[in-house]
């Protein structure tokens, strides 16, 4: 059944923005995944009680399909598209370095894994401080993802800035910083949700998940569902809430040479992600024009010779 939820001006703004980017410029795997959360929040496939994670309903209850399901799910429409936006930036940046086959494969080991991340969590606060509320917050939104994948898009940029209310932050940093904003800021947002998910973007960077999401990958292709694994590697940036209820692979072999040769544009630095947006979407089509005139005048040329 339909939701029906206000005046749904988190979806117009959301089509407004999709609309000022274009979407031929949307790269497909981030296309489809904002299309997936549009459409689970129009039609949804659980209520939102079912559908949000927990300690006491999924480990207590053993209910594991909303390891699935809560990362694809919002509360309302103003926390889809704060997501939705900051994803479509982030989804732009990375899917573009690390290609589309490699990017689904990210996000889905991050979803999954941003929920068990966000579980041990809240068992351990639960056993630490004998407080069974830890355990009964149920959390729901892509939110821990978008934190996952703000620091992965961080360690591919570390000499850039993220301005964060104003006030510049090293991108190193910048994760951290908004974390704890947010928490001040919104108190009905998930402090732990957003902890996974930085916690899991630092097992990808600095730690060992790369390196077994690459094996695994490999074990994959060598048992033929494709022709080698460099040509699977080489295909080719919000809130979330809670309450208390019942290989880079873009593979290159030598990252230096490869930062040293392709160094990031200009725009990239001290600006927020919409003006680095909006700069890298006129570059895009003052390429096209280019290529369009280019186009014309090897016509004429054609015209003229023969």
């Amino acid at each position: 059944m339909r939701r029906q939820r206000g005046s749904h001006m988190g979806l117009l703004l959301l089509a407004s923005q999709l609309f000022q980017v274009g979407v031929d410029n949307i790269p497909p795997v981030t296309l489809a995944v904002l299309g997936l959360n549009v459409y689970l929040f129009m039609f949804p496939a659980a209520p939102l009680m079912k559908a949000c994670v927990s300690v006491q309903q999924a480990y207590w209850y053993s209910d594991w399909r909303r390891l699935l399901l809560s990362p694809f799910h919002h509360a309302d429409d103003w926390h889809l598209y704060f997501n939705m936006t900051s994803f479509l930036w982030k989804g732009i940046r990375l899917e573009r370095r690390l290609g589309g086959a490699w990017f689904v494969y990210l996000l889905s080991v991050f979803s999954a894994l941003t929920g068990l991340v966000y579980l041990g969590l809240e068992a351990g606060l639960t056993a630490i401080t004998d407080d069974q509320s830890y355990s009964m917050a149920c959390a729901v939104g892509f939110s821990g993802v978008l934190f996952a994948l703000k620091v992965v898009n961080n360690h591919y940029h570390p000499g850039d800035v993220t301005y964060v209310m104003g006030f510049p932050v090293a991108n190193r940093y910048a994760s951290w910083v908004e974390l704890v904003l947010i928490h001040v800021t919104s108190p009905g947002t998930s402090f732990v949700g957003h902890l996974a998910g930085i916690l899991v973007g630092l097992l990808y960077t600095s730690g060992p998940l790369k390196a077994v999401m690459k094996k695994c990958a490999g074990i994959v292709t060598s048992n033929g569902y494709n022709s080698g694994p460099s040509a699977y590697y080489n295909n080719s940036g919000s809130s979330g809430y809670s309450g208390t209820g019942g290989g880079y692979s873009g593979y290159q072999p030598n990252a230096t040479n490869y930062a040293r040769n392709n160094p990031p544009p200009p725009y990239s630095r001290g600006l927020t992600e919409e003006e680095q947006l909006g700069e890298a979407i006129r570059n895009s089509l003052n390429d096209r024009e280019q290529a369009r005139a280019e186009e014309v005048r090897l016509r004429r040329l054609r015209r003229f010779d023969s």
